[in-house]
């Protein structure tokens, strides 16, 4: 058997009324990627922080190098060399890049910080990574990839030889993903061993050798990448076949439900004309850079159009704000689901009935058992895995977040729904969830449209697509003409996207 450079046997974590883990198991070689999948809520969050000291296990036991440990912060774990990269960048936005890959072991002589020492060595670990960015740069000024290189970097200042990242490719771009991968081979070939978590098959087969999945809080099994298939690796994580991952139902599509033409917002797009018909979903796509949140945060009313004109029914509509919006039947589930879509601190429940709240409302009182038992039923409907709809939003994984956004958009009155990267983040199974929904709410009618960067989701799913680039409509074609290639074609029509300034 190959020789392991951590193992963990049995682990346990209960917290109250829920068991996060479930006599677990994991191992890791020296200089290898190791793979760690499931579904949303099946524990490898929680496993990371055991790993790392930030929780205790009630059972089981770990070993570094065949001696067994017990760390009881995290700080015993960056002692012992493993560093942990989390999906959401815990950043000091207002410190410089140095000061971020040093807080918490400043370097010090007689008591006094050593910046120049520190700045230098910061310079030299981002050379290192091939960084575009240097040291004395605010980290608030950097993107989510640059600031996930700058926790990179962090790791090799600990002298970490063990580094876990957690769904570090969930908010970048393919190129950055690229660019994430060659920096990640480049720390295994100087011997750094890898757990790399994702939802991403891309990513596994890109990296990983070995892949291990949990489910439902258990270890189901250790798979060798090369010799498990996709099928098969999705029963593991799911617990069942999903014979078709885009169960997109025939619909009849009606009437123009909405059209807006010639869009404008200054220094973002301009000219952008598109419609929706009654039980259609609309494709809405194109590469970073492509403005499309923007569009439909214009549409929404979060942001101020600059010129143009939106139509409901066929009638002209004015819509300032996003009540307007709400109050017309157009409803926006919003790509930053943390910041835009929930509001953490509050339970589950009342973040899905949030919107629609003035319907359990009886002699200015709230109905709660009316408004928990809504709550409920929608939460089950998308399957969102918590023990009470009165759990804070925030102990919820990345894709049960997911999940209560698309619940409280189900509860809303809506004739328009826009999805903005509805299953960013989002596991195998949760996404065949996510896809039903859009499609029995086409069938009930509703006007979808659907921004998505991952090119199976836009094929597999759009009745038509319209692409962007730059700020700019360069095409549109119908689902049987859509490919990947003319997609990518229009997606990167430069010269037609610059005839005009935007």
């Amino acid at each position: 058997m190959a020789e392991t450079i951590l193992e963990l046997n049995g682990i346990t974590k209960i917290f109250p009324g829920v068991k996060a883990l479930d006599k677990v198991q994991f191992d890791l070689r020296p200089g290898e990627i190791h793979a760690l999948m499931g579904e949303n809520g099946a524990g490898k969050s929680t496993f990371i922080k055991v790993i790392m000291g930030v929780h205790q296990a009630e059972e089981g036991e770990m070993r570094l190098y065949g001696e067994k440990v017990n760390f009881k912060n995290t700080k015993d774990a960056q002692k012992a060399g493993i560093a942990a990269i989390y999906q959401h960048v815990t950043a000091y936005p207002h410190l410089s890049v140095a000061e971020n890959i040093f807080v918490g072991h400043l370097k010090r002589k007689h008591g006094l910080v050593q910046w120049k020492e520190m700045y230098q060595e910061a310079d030299a670990l981002l050379q290192e990574l091939n960084a575009d960015f240097r040291s004395h740069e605010l980290m608030g000024n950097l993107s989510v990839a640059q600031q996930q290189m700058v926790e990179i970097a962090k790791a090799l200042s600990l002298k970490a030889k063990i580094i876990i990242m957690d769904e570090p490719t969930a908010a970048l771009t393919k190129r950055e993903s690229e660019e994430l991968y060659r920096i990640t081979r480049k720390l295994r070939d100087e011997g750094v061993s890898i757990i790399f978590i994702s939802h991403r098959f891309e990513d596994m087969y890109a990296l990983a050798t070995r892949v291990t999945v949990f489910r439902d809080s258990q270890y189901i099994g250790t798979y060798d990448v090369d010799k498990i298939t996709n099928a098969d690796l999705i029963k593991a994580m799911v617990g069942r076949e999903i014979k078709d991952l885009f169960p997109k139902p025939k619909v009849e599509i009606g009437e123009e439900i909405l059209r807006v033409e010639n869009l404008s917002r200054t220094g973002f797009f301009k000219d952008v004309s598109f419609h929706v018909r009654k039980g259609e979903i609309l494709g809405l796509t194109g590469l970073v850079g492509a403005r499309r949140t923007e569009v439909v945060q214009t549409i929404f009313g979060a942001e101020k159009l600059s010129s143009g004109k939106i139509f409901l029914n066929g009638k002209e509509v004015k819509i300032k704000c996003p009540s307007d919006a709400m109050k017309l039947g157009i409803g926006l589930l919003p790509e930053n689901r943390q910041i835009e879509g929930l509001i953490l601190d509050w339970g589950i429940g009342r973040n899905i009935t949030l919107t629609e709240l003035g319907k359990y409302v009886s002699r200015l009182f709230i109905n709660e058992n009316l408004e928990n038992s809504s709550s409920k039923d929608l939460a089950e409907q998308v399957d969102t895995k918590a023990v009470s709809v009165f759990d804070k939003a925030s102990s919820l994984s990345g894709g049960n977040q997911q999940k209560v956004v698309v619940a409280k958009a189900l509860g809303s009155d809506f004739k328009v729904l826009i999805l903005d990267e509805p299953t960013k983040g989002v596991d195998v199974g949760a996404k065949a969830a996510i896809y039903e929904i859009m499609g029995d709410l086409a069938m009930h009618g509703y006007a979808i449209i659907m921004i998505s960067s991952e090119m199976p989701e836009i094929l597999g799913m759009s009745d038509r697509i319209v692409v962007m680039c730059e700020g700019r409509v360069t095409g549109e074609l119908s689902r049987e003409e859509a490919t990947q290639e003319k997609i990518l074609e229009l997606a990167m029509a430069k010269q037609a996207a610059a005839e005009g300034s935007v």
